[in-house]
């Protein structure tokens, strides 16, 4: 199973889906694409239920199809797992996605130490070994009929789900322990990515071969259906390391965006100042930015350099400076010394073109344009 840390703001439901309940405050949804495999489900363990409980005609699909229930059950226990030990760190949890592939954790943000990454991570293939453990004593004592074969079914499935789990490749959980592994020896979480990342796609390579290694091993001839369901794996663990290792680069960039070293020089100019007499000034002292301040010298508005490129030169003469300048509303004020995913946080929380950037005395340090943290990101990369 995997889990989603990329943002940390709320997340809307994802398209095609809908809600069952809750676990811990968080939504558990259903994916539309989770129908399609139960159906699978249904249709290759109707044999084994028919075996088990003869007679049942057509019945028997309705009880593969409550097999799949239940095995998607005891996916719900894994991903939960990863939801209450990531509200345990205090880390908010978006949803439960219960899909084709499994299911899905959507936690808001990153683990702050190796060990948070770690726990958060080894708790679900612990919890599917544990179920598989529970459901091979229980098969032990009724192993006979279609009980039988739901213990049978969870004890060898959930097996291998906590096994594979554990391989050490992004996006699976063994990928994120991997990761938590370099960090802590490294101290650098974007290494720890990378590394993780690169085992993902090493499994990714390993997972198309396994039809034949399984021959080798188990014995049998491999079939069509085989070698796609691996090639859909493969395609699955590559796309979800790529995404890792592009989501490390960029992270990795981010520490080298501070404000305060982004900052353009700012004039404050009043309100009501003629449009065309404040550029004057600001070209005159080679300030990049304009603040308009009251007469008391409290900043009220930002001036939008698009807006003020808008408005011709002719006309600037009867225009005041605060037509185009934005109101300071919350959130368009930080400080001068935030940096890295705080500010890049910041930002999203509150799209503008311009920030007034305050030093920690509470004056004004400069003003920070959207613009100049974009060209800085990508000079960077």
């Amino acid at each position: 199973m995997s889990d989603d840390r990329d943002g940390r703001g709320p997340a809307p439901r994802p398209p095609g889906t809908f809600k069952v309940g809750t676990i811990a405050g968080s939504d558990v949804l259903v994916s539309s694409s989770w129908f399609l495999i139960a159906g699978l489900i249904a249709i290759i363990t109707a044999p084994a239920v028919e075996n088990a409980e003869p007679g049942l005609g057509d019945l028997k699909y309705v009880g593969g199809f409550c097999l799949a229930v239940l095995l998607y059950l005891s996916v719900l226990v894994h991903e939960a797992s990863h939801a209450l030990m990531a509200k345990r760190f205090g880390l908010p949890v978006n949803n439960i996605t219960l899909q084709f592939f499994g299911g899905m954790t959507s936690i808001e943000g990153e683990p702050d130490t190796p060990r948070q990454e770690f726990w958060v991570s080894v708790v679900g293939p612990l919890s599917s070994l544990g179920v598989s453990l529970v459901a091979f004593l229980a098969y032990s004592v009724v192993s006979d009929g279609l009980i039988g074969l739901a213990f049978s079914g969870l004890a060898w499935t959930n097996l291998f789900v906590g096994i594979v789990n554990l391989v050490p490749g992004l996006p699976l959980d063994g990928g994120r322990i991997l990761k938590a592994a370099v960090w802590g020896a490294s101290g650098d979480t974007h290494r720890g990515t990378i590394v993780a990342a690169g085992g993902g796609r090493i499994v990714a390579l390993l997972a198309i071969g396994w039809p034949l290694l399984a021959t080798e091993v188990l014995g049998g001839k491999p079939t069509v259906f085989d070698f796609l369901f691996a090639g859909v794996i493969s395609m699955f663990l590559w796309s979800g390391a790529t995404a890792a290792l592009q989501h490390a680069r960029v992270r990795s960039r981010l520490p080298h965006l501070v404000a305060r070293d982004l900052a353009r020089r700012t004039l404050t100019v009043p309100s009501d100042l003629p449009l065309a007499e404040a550029v004057r000034r600001a070209q005159e002292a080679q300030a990049g930015s304009i603040v308009t301040v009251t007469t008391g010298g409290t900043p009220v508005g930002v001036v939008n350099e698009a807006a003020l490129l808008s408005v011709p030169a002719e006309r600037r003469a009867w225009v005041p400076t605060s037509s185009v300048a934005r109101s300071l509303e919350e959130g368009l004020q930080l400080p001068a010394g935030i940096g890295g995913e705080d500010l890049i946080r910041a930002i999203s929380a509150r799209p503008a073109g311009e920030y007034l950037l305050l030093d920690v005395d509470g004056s004004i340090f400069g003003v920070l344009s959207t613009a100049d943290v974009d060209r800085a990101f990508n000079a960077s990369a």
